[in-house]
């Protein structure tokens, strides 16, 4: 009999991490669970997806709970928040979790495009730390969403001297010790290239695909 001190389990940390933050997307999440699937088996990465349960209230944590139970792999994880804590606590929790040594980040809502993950990862490799998707065509109302996202970016890129097209991309990836010691709260998530910066990160924009929201309204804030 071997006893339970002479034995080591072993265990593999993925190579990447993605980190999904989701509030009420429940007819979203079985497509955008096999678009992101799709990308990252393209990239012959060991990865993981790790979809974080904004306290949604439309059955998007049941489903979650199905996919995970269903998949033919362990790729797939869900943290549960108890009620509706914000994107950037969301996205904190996706990182607190996370095992990769690369983390990318993107949209619930099918707008990001998860086949152009393959292409941040590239830019990433080029020496950079973190690198931001640039949403040159955006698909969404010019007054009510894309005005107040370049005014935002204007005000934002002034006053942290980073000048960036799109701060409100989701769709990014950095390394994992770049976010590793960042203290998240309120809307900070929309200045993470700013708090990067300032940590001495490379910084790398590249343009991106962008959909028109196919399911239900915008979740989260003006990005």
């Amino acid at each position: 009999m071997i006893s339970e001190s002479s034995m080591t389990l072993i265990h593999i940390k993925p190579e990447l991490s993605v980190v999904v933050p989701i509030f009420n997307e429940v007819e979203s999440l079985p497509h955008l669970l096999q678009k992101i699937t799709a990308a990252l088996d393209l990239t012959q990465l060991t990865y993981e997806i790790i979809c974080v349960d904004d306290g949604s209230q439309d059955g998007t944590t049941e489903l979650l709970k199905q996919q995970i139970e269903t998949s033919s792999s362990s790729d797939v994880k869900g943290v549960a928040l108890r009620r509706n804590y914000g994107q950037t606590a969301a996205m904190a929790a996706g990182f607190h979790y996370a095992q990769g040594n690369i983390i990318v980040t993107l949209d619930g809502d099918l707008q990001n495009e998860p086949s152009d993950i393959p292409l941040m990862l590239a830019k990433l490799n080029e020496g950079y730390d973190m690198v931001c998707g640039w949403r040159k065509d955006r698909k969404d109302p010019f007054l009510t969403r894309r005005l107040p996202s370049i005014l935002a970016n204007l005000i934002i890129g002034w006053i942290t001297g980073v000048n960036l097209h799109d701060y409100g991309c989701s769709l990014k990836a950095y390394r994992a010790e770049l976010v590793a010691d960042m203290n998240l709260y309120g809307e900070l998530h929309r200045f993470l290239p700013a708090l990067a910066f300032i940590e001495g990160a490379r910084i790398a924009e590249v343009p991106v695909s962008h959909h028109a929201r196919q399911y239900g309204f915008s979740k989260y804030g003006l990005d």
